[in-house]
């Protein structure tokens, strides 16, 4: 009996072949396991290096200057860098793409604005997928949009802009950041609304098409506030109206385009932070936790109070909701301008 007990409790002896498959098991099984644990792991050690904040829009505009504001703060929040890397061109889209494709590892994170919610109604072929590659983490600040005339314009409010412009009928033109930018669709919703026949020129970024405007070579424009501010200061430019619901305290003469015969129009150049979908969640809540802090910042409101631009704020899920909202928007805006960029 005790014989019989033995054999069955004894140690099985294994070839060597048998040795290696077991080995080979026990490995697999340790892979299939940090599959799981790794993502988990890397965010609670999460960040261990410098993160980089990608602004797909030129050094020096209105977008950058924000970004740069909140990466300073966010920056000292997580005790590592926050380096803002521009990478401009085609509306935003290549920026947008190259966090969409990056390592969804916290450490590649993307500054957006409103743009992101125009291109898939711009472009047929997009690179990348703002829905299923993208994730939001927080919508962060407006900045409000202006419509400024040359001050030879003989017009000072929007009624005698308009009653002008009606005079010179196919004779005036109105520049944008682009076609198809938000300086570009708002400006033709003011002219959609008020019957206006004037010509668009769409330059390569907000500057140089204040530079024109200043210099007479086109007439009006509605571009971000904090491009235009020092031109409107210093008198070389007039500004006419404001795009947001309500005045601004930086201009609080200034009326809104509402309350000048545009009833219940609101719109503005809006930015947020994403980042690449499969990003594990602890980070994007952490990244959340720290836009929010410092959108509360004493400082912050203070250097973006300068700029004109409304400090906002939100959950990941409200931002994903905002962004649905303004792609179904912008859609119709587009589909009414009848541009193409593809």
């Amino acid at each position: 009996m005790n014989s019989h007990f033995k054999t069955d409790t004894a140690p099985m002896r294994l070839t060597s072949h048998k040795r290696r498959l077991v080995l080979q098991m026990a490995m697999a099984g340790v892979g299939l396991a940090s599959v799981g644990v790794m993502p988990l792991a890397m965010a609670n050690t999460w960040p261990t290096k410098a993160i980089t904040l990608v602004v797909p829009f030129p050094p020096g505009g209105p977008t950058d200057m924000v970004a740069r504001v909140l990466a300073q703060n966010v920056g000292e929040q997580l005790g590592h860098n926050v380096i803002v890397d521009n990478k401009p061109g085609a509306n935003g889209n290549i920026g947008n793409a190259f966090v969409a494709k990056a390592a969804a590892d916290g450490y590649t994170v993307l500054y957006n604005t409103s743009s992101i919610a125009l291109s898939p109604s711009l472009y047929k072929k997009l690179s990348y997928n703002v829905n299923t590659e993208l994730a939001p983490v927080t919508l962060t600040a407006v900045v409000p949009l202006a419509l400024v005339v040359n001050p030879k314009v003989p017009a000072n409010t929007v009624a005698e802009f308009v009653a002008y412009a009606k005079e010179q009928k196919g004779k005036l033109s109105y520049g944008s950041a682009g076609n198809g930018n938000v300086t570009h669709l708002a400006a033709f919703q003011v002219v959609q609304h008020f019957k206006i026949d004037a010509t668009h020129i769409p330059y390569k970024g907000s500057a140089p098409a204040d530079v024109d405007l200043v210099a007479g070579q086109i007439d009006f424009m509605t571009d971000t506030i904090n491009s235009v501010a020092p031109f409107i200061k210093d008198g070389k430019l007039k500004l006419l109206a404001v795009s947001t619901s309500k005045r601004i305290p930086n201009f609080p003469n200034a009326p809104t385009l509402a309350e000048s015969g545009m009833a219940g129009f609101e719109a503005g150049a809006w930015q947020g932070v994403m980042v690449p979908a499969k990003t594990p969640q602890p980070i994007v809540d952490q990244l959340n936790k720290a836009f929010l802090k410092a959108l509360k910042d004493p400082e912050v409101l203070k250097k973006l109070a300068i700029q004109g631009t409304e400090a906002l704020g939100s959950t990941p899920a409200e931002y994903g909701e905002y962004i649905k909202k303004e792609l179904v928007r912008w859609e119709s805006v587009v589909k009414s301008t009848g541009v193409s960029l593809d």
